[in-house]
């Protein structure tokens, strides 16, 4: 059996409609998961399980639209996964926002707020609903998707970053509390991806240029390029990484 395989496991990816997460779903889907669409939009999110179905067959994905920054979706989430599945051995924390662009100086309490409570404390309360289970079969994988925001300062995205960061700390904590449980906790850091999210940074011909040309791939990353890491960290070809926080970014970073 390659150690890739995720055949039996079930998945739950937030953010998954489109991008990093829809790449997600899919690539786990490939390799054998049941998965769970899920964003705000319910026409997004059986969009994607329409593709996967005709790909892997019936049953393989259900959708459940829920958003982030609602404590009472996100338990809505994780009871409709149960209902259908009932177990969840991979989560995937990928939904994020941020409702701002420019210099610290200008942002809001509430634009603040809103990037912190998305982007950490809804990852705190998924993993809070999910990991007992996790815990009480002695095995599961918990991905956060980061960013390379969260490893250096930035002019534009300043709030971004700083929930970033927090996000790669949480799976630090996390993992070590799980690790005794054999439950995994590990972040992957994107570099600038060619997604709807990002479109802000990508778009921009100037920023762009700045981006890949000191970047050592010389080109902006896709998002099945993020999904290859997500499936490895959720197999048994990561059993052995916790508390980790892979970047996949081109070499931006170096």
């Amino acid at each position: 059996m390659s150690l890739f395989n995720l055949d039996g496991k079930v998945a739950v990816i937030t953010g998954s409609s489109r991008g990093i997460g829809r790449a997600i779903a899919e690539r786990m889907a490939e390799q054998g998961a049941r998965v769970v669409v899920s964003s705000r939009k319910e026409a997004a999110c059986l969009e994607v399980v329409a593709a996967i179905e005709a790909r892997h067959g019936k049953g393989r994905a259900i959708a459940v639209p829920a958003s982030i920054s609602s404590k009472d979706d996100i338990g809505r989430l994780i009871e409709e996964t149960m209902a259908a599945f009932g177990r969840i051995d991979i989560l995937v924390c990928n939904a994020a926002s941020n409702p701002y662009y420019g210099p610290m100086a200008g942002i809001s309490d509430d634009q603040f707020r809103k990037i912190l409570d998305n982007n950490i404390v809804s990852n705190h309360w998924l993993v809070q609903l999910v990991a007992p289970q996790m815990i009480e079969r002695r095995d599961g994988s918990i991905i956060i998707v980061s960013s390379i925001g969260g490893l250096r300062g930035s002019p534009v995205i300043g709030a971004y970053c700083i929930s970033k960061a927090a996000d790669a700390q949480l799976a630090r904590n996390l993992a070590v509390e799980y690790g005794p449980h054999n439950v995994r906790v590990n972040c992957i850091s994107p570099g600038l991806i060619k997604t709807d999210f990002a479109r802000a940074l990508w778009e921009n011909p100037e920023t762009a240029t700045r981006a890949t040309a000191t970047t050592p791939l010389r080109r902006i990353g896709q998002p099945d390029e993020i999904a290859g890491a997500a499936v490895f960290l959720a197999s048994a070809a990561g059993s052995y990484l916790t508390g980790q926080n892979i970047v996949v970014d081109g070499g931006a970073t170096i």
